[in-house]
């Protein structure tokens, strides 16, 4: 074994796109910052396992990007996001019966926020590292093993070095190594779902436009993304039950095409599949802390969301702001770390209750509670202060407007 230990500020376990931002964060801070991941970075669209989601970076998200200089790096490939549109299609037949607009322009001058493809966000992130003088992303390389101190973290990679961390931080994803090693436990919520993503073209513009269908199963969802080959495009996530995904993925071409269209309630005209499919499980889940010595847990490491609302990654931008203020002086001291979880573990809590039960109301196939959850949608919605005040939570805003 290598006895040698290197010192630094900051090593990131994970480098999916929470850990680049990560490194992008603390290295435009100045400290010595080492991001690894063991896959391999897959940064093309047509690639096998590209990442074919996308994500909207809410307007607070937008804000902290700028301020670690990544956005400038992302904002030429952003769609913005003016309107939130909800459908309620869970009548008898499965046309939209009540369409609600949650616009923007209610509550400030800025749009919801901006969309971009993963695979796109996997090849401009590590670009910018690259400008960094203080990081180093290094993918195919993994997190062996961990001793966490107070004096720091001792971390042993796959490639053998050892490493001494002032704070390490796991965004290793939902089933995190590093929360593992720490002994901390997650609740976890299953709801019997997957969800497909991909992308599709269609026949009218989305208008910036992105739009949540709610019949049964789960929301399918439409997000705006730049035109395709001359074409208005936008990303779908379709959740289900999961034997409906495996069924619907499974269906050649020319049927899924018919079943694509029949639960898009024909809101964009006609679409068309662009990309591949890929699926994953839909759960909720938050991990009993978001530290330990010298460690913070953030991202999917922390929580885990199903995508309603945007709330996942913003959430996890949430951590990252959070982490870096209480970073300044000493990153990774108790006091600092102690702080971080006090301060982002009840919001998080708060908020996968409310995606929960929105995420239950949204499988809803009894028909009258069907009709309930339209009811409620048609209700909230006719109450202004009401409207604006569920806008600004869903950003994550304090205060409810007027």
């Amino acid at each position: 074994m290598n006895s040698k230990i290197e010192d630094i500020d900051i090593l990131i376990s994970g480098g999916g796109i929470a850990g680049l931002i990560a490194a992008a964060a603390f290295g435009a801070g100045g400290f010595s910052t080492l991001c690894v991941d063991p896959a391999p970075p897959v940064a093309d669209e047509a690639a096998a396992g590209a990442d074919l989601r996308s994500t909207a970076f809410l307007a607070p998200s937008v804000a902290f990007l700028e301020r670690i200089g990544l956005w400038e790096q992302l904002a030429p490939f952003a769609t913005p996001l003016q309107v939130m549109r909800i459908v309620d299609a869970g009548g008898e037949r499965p046309d939209a019966r009540l369409t609600r607009d949650f616009d923007a322009a209610e509550i400030g001058d800025s749009p919801f926020g901006w969309n971009l493809p993963n695979w796109l966000l996997r090849r401009e992130i590590p670009a910018r590292l690259q400008a960094l003088q203080t990081v180093r992303f290094q993918p195919g390389i993994a997190t062996a093993d961990i001793i966490p101190r107070d004096e720091g973290a001792i971390v042993t990679l796959s490639d053998g070095r050892r490493l001494r961390a002032r704070l390490l931080i796991a965004a290793d994803g939902r089933n995190s190594p590093v929360r593992q090693a720490l002994g901390i436990n997650v609740r976890t919520f299953r709801y019997g779902q997957k969800a497909l993503a991909f992308a599709v073209t269609h026949d009218m513009p989305h208008e910036n436009i992105s739009t949540e269908i709610h019949r049964s199963g789960g929301p399918f969802t439409l997000v705006p993304l730049p035109d395709r080959e001359g074409s208005p495009s936008s990303a779908v996530v379709w959740m289900e039950s999961g034997r409906e995904i495996e069924r619907l993925a499974a269906l050649p071409r020319e049927d899924f095409a018919y079943e694509l269209n029949a639960r898009s309630a024909g809101i964009l005209g006609h679409l068309t599949q662009a990309t591949p499919l890929s699926q994953w499980p839909i759960i909720s889940q938050i991990a009993d802390r978001f530290s330990g010595p010298r460690t913070a847990l953030i991202a999917e490491a922390a929580h885990v969301l199903p995508p309603i609302g945007a709330q996942g990654l913003n959430m996890s931008l949430a951590d990252l702001d959070a982490l870096t203020e209480l970073s300044r002086g000493d990153p990774g001291s108790r006091d600092g770390l102690e702080r971080y979880d006090r301060t982002r573990r009840p919001d998080a809590y708060t908020r996968l209750l409310g995606i929960d039960a929105l995420n239950r109301a949204s499988q809803a196939s009894f028909r009258p509670l069907r009709d309930l959850r339209a009811i409620a949608l048609g209700g909230f919605y006719g109450i202004a202060p009401v409207r604006r005040m569920m806008m600004r939570a869903g950003l994550g805003l304090r205060g409810t407007g007027t």
